[in-house]
């Protein structure tokens, strides 16, 4: 059961603890590497959360996963969780700290949602619209396509939504005569 408050705890902690030492960034990429794994396999999260397994062999096991791509901090930190037994909440954690680090460094992270690929050089101009409109200092642009938005886009930033999409305007025009108050009249 995720705990926001207890990630958000842990991660803070961990900022704290690679400022001081000066490895702030090696620590950010070394939990985008922990999302990326605890993403992409679902057998490391049931591992991760199962009772069965002893803390021992979590332990060995998350080592081997980190083995080489993760700094001796998060290793540290990592081993620290599993004695604790809080290691089912690592990906938790590691959301929280890329979070707290974006907010620390400034980092906006928006969401571009097409039907189709976008070029490189379309990121760009779209990442500096962004920044431009609403005085933003970074800007981390996440690119995902989905065909069934038919042709324009969604963007996604800081709780807000603008849905410029051919499937949204679809969808407002259904609605627009699901609700047309001149049939009666004409009847």
């Amino acid at each position: 059961m995720p705990n926001p408050r207890l990630a958000d705890r842990y991660a803070k902690s961990l900022i704290d603890l690679a400022t001081e030492r000066g490895q702030l960034d090696v620590v950010r990429e070394d939990m985008r590497y922990i999302q990326g794994v605890c993403n992409a396999s679902r057998e490391f999260l049931n591992m991760l959360r199962s009772p069965v397994i002893k803390s021992d062999q979590k332990e060995k096991m998350v080592s081997a996963v980190t083995a080489g791509k993760v700094s001796e901090l998060t290793v540290a930190f990592n081993n620290l969780l599993v004695k604790k037994g809080r290691e089912g909440d690592l990906p938790e954690i590691a959301n929280a700290f890329i979070n707290q680090y974006n907010a620390l460094k400034g980092i906006h992270k928006v969401k571009l949602t097409t039907a189709v690929a976008v070029s490189a050089e379309l990121k760009k101009s779209i990442e500096a619209k962004v920044q431009a409109a609403n005085g933003f200092g970074t800007v981390e642009l996440e690119t995902v396509t989905q065909e069934n938005l038919i042709g324009g886009f969604v963007l996604e930033f800081n709780n807000k939504l603008v849905d410029a999409s051919i499937a949204h305007d679809l969808r407002e025009i259904k609605k627009q005569f699901s609700t047309n108050i001149y049939v009666q009249s004409i009847r």
